[in-house]
């Protein structure tokens, strides 16, 4: 094929009898796509000769459409070729946009779906690129089943990492079994396991952290991930559990509290070159929340519960705080024990360091606080419905919007990520980093830092959960004496109906004996 020349391909062998020819500035181009594709023939090769006249677009449809062409070289259907890309390509460059179909339309809507594009990605919030070797590690997780929880605990998983699930759920549940199995399944990674505790119940974690800390040598534990996450919605009702605690209190702070309290041992007797971390999950939502009725005026939790003065309680401050207390509602719950939880998570990164090991060397865990931002998790699901089913119509029917705005527990898991692999905090002696959008920010409650607020709370707590322990023991005590009352209640009556039973049939035979006496008689 010769530069300049014009070149036809044989009628016949085309295309119905109707004559083409090609130009010579494209027959490279025809010959090229068709030799990547194998769709120019032997046949076509050898027809490309010297001619004039031409169009050579009418070939181009053939050209793409050759290998499915049958043998007797039928003309190809125009309203199918017109939609292959390159054809509507060439047309547009060489006729104008107009000759392509729908392309106004097309054209109209790419600007909106750039736009969607673009808020879809902004949010969604930022990635993790931070990667760490996680087999062997072991990571011990609450709240893992649902929501951001489980994005966690599947991405480290599919990582390598060692993963054991604080659930409330029984061991032989078949959520809980087929859970870990799909797990396992999913990211090939069979050291998935789970322990029963129930963050609604101090006892239950007292029982469980004992028992995990009651081991010689102590058990390896590199990372403590704290997900589990409770909200009441503002128009529900405030709930407690069986220990007299108020439920968002209990779930979102006081159970991480007792928790981390009782395994501080385990987290301090690891060795000095492992990097352990512990990671709460926190939330903006803390910024509004309200500790002044524990940070002014200090209150122990039996003052709370009881008029009752006790001589040995301290007295009351009798300065008048500069802001009243907000009284303990749904509306606010989540945010207090969020705030709570916070100032909490500093307080024990310093609790953690102030502990001199025994071989000199310093603290080497990290607390870190990750929030993963606005989710479409069951958590906020419940908040946006206000926990009714009007509600939940009206999430449903403005789904679209809360794709958009909200992230998936994917990528709110981002924030976790970075916490539990990044490079940068294992350097140092420090501890207490607050990540959002995957970077270090700092708190935006001055007080969550404040010493003598950190102290105060400490001690608060601590003697709730003596006080809340005890009412625990009650409630167990008192339901047990009457598991034991109605189990004798139960064997009286079973002795009794045997008692009768037994009776009756002396009777009868006592009767049947009589009446063979008579007929003898007789």
């Amino acid at each position: 094929m010769g530069g300049g020349g014009w070149y036809e391909l044989d009628p016949l062998a085309l295309y119905a009898g109707a004559k083409v020819t090609l130009v010579a500035e494209w027959d490279l181009i025809f010959v090229f796509f068709g030799s990547l594709s194998g769709s120019l023939s032997h046949e076509v090769k050898s027809a490309i000769s010297v001619q004039s006249n031409f169009d050579w677009r009418t070939v181009l449809p053939y050209l793409a459409y050759q290998p499915s062409v049958p043998s007797s070289l039928s003309a190809p259907d125009t309203t199918t070729t017109a939609a292959m890309p390159v054809y509507m390509a060439v047309s547009g460059l060489l006729d104008g946009l107009d000759s392509i179909p729908f392309i106004w339309p097309i054209l109209k809507t790419l600007p909106a779906l750039a736009l969607l594009y673009l808020l879809k990605t902004f949010f969604s919030g930022a990635s993790n690129t931070s990667e760490r070797n996680m087999h062997g590690k072991v990571v011990m997780v609450t709240g893992g089943t649902s929501g951001v929880g489980e994005a966690v605990v599947r991405g480290l998983a599919q990582r390598g990492a060692q993963i054991v699930l604080l659930t409330q759920h029984p061991l032989g549940d078949p959520f809980l079994v087929e859970y870990i199995e799909d797990v396992r399944n999913e990211t090939d990674n069979h050291l998935i396991t789970a322990e029963q505790v129930d963050l609604a119940s101090l006892h239950s974690i007292r029982t469980f952290a004992t028992k995990w800390i009651d081991n010689a040598p102590p058990r390896r534990l590199d990372m403590i991930i704290l997900c589990a996450n409770t909200t009441t919605p503002s128009k529900g009702k405030v709930e407690s559990t069986s220990e007299g605690v108020e439920l968002n209190w209990q779930l979102n702070y006081l159970a991480n509290f007792h928790l981390l309290s009782i395994l501080s041992p385990a987290l301090r007797a690891q060795p000095p070159d492992r990097d352990v971390r512990v990671i709460f999950g926190t939330c903006s939502s803390y910024m509004g929340g309200d500790l002044l009725h524990i940070t002014q005026s200090s209150p122990t939790p039996s003052s709370q519960q009881s008029s009752k003065k006790s001589p040995q309680s301290p007295p009351k401050s009798t300065a008048t705080p500069k802001q009243p207390p907000t009284k303990f509602s749904p509306a606010n719950a989540h945010a207090t024990s969020k705030l709570a939880l916070t100032t909490f998570a500093l307080a024990f990164q310093k609790h953690l360091a102030a502990y001199k090991r025994p071989d000199g060397m310093p603290n080497n865990t990290k607390v870190l606080l990750a929030d993963p931002g606005l989710c479409r998790t069951p958590g906020t699901r419940r908040w946006l419905t206000w926990g009714s089913l009007s509600g939940l119509a009206l999430y449903l029917l403005l789904y679209p919007l809360w794709w958009m705005l909200l992230k998936s527990p994917a990528m709110g898991a981002e924030s976790f990520f970075y916490a539990a692999m990044g490079e940068e905090f294992t350097k140092g002696t420090g501890g207490g980093w607050m990540i959002k959008e995957v970077q270090v920010r700092p708190p935006l409650r001055k007080e969550v830092e404040d010493e003598e607020a950190q102290g105060k709370l400490w001690k608060y707590s601590e003697e709730m959960v003596e006080e809340a322990e005890r009412r625990g023991k009650e409630v167990r005590s008192k339901v047990q004496r009457e598991e034991k009352e109605s189990k004798e209640e139960a064997d009286a009556v079973r002795e009794m109906e045997d008692y009768k039973a037994k009776v009756g049939k002396k009777e009868g035979k006592k009767m049947e004996g009589s009446r063979r006496g008579k007929k003898g008689n007789a």
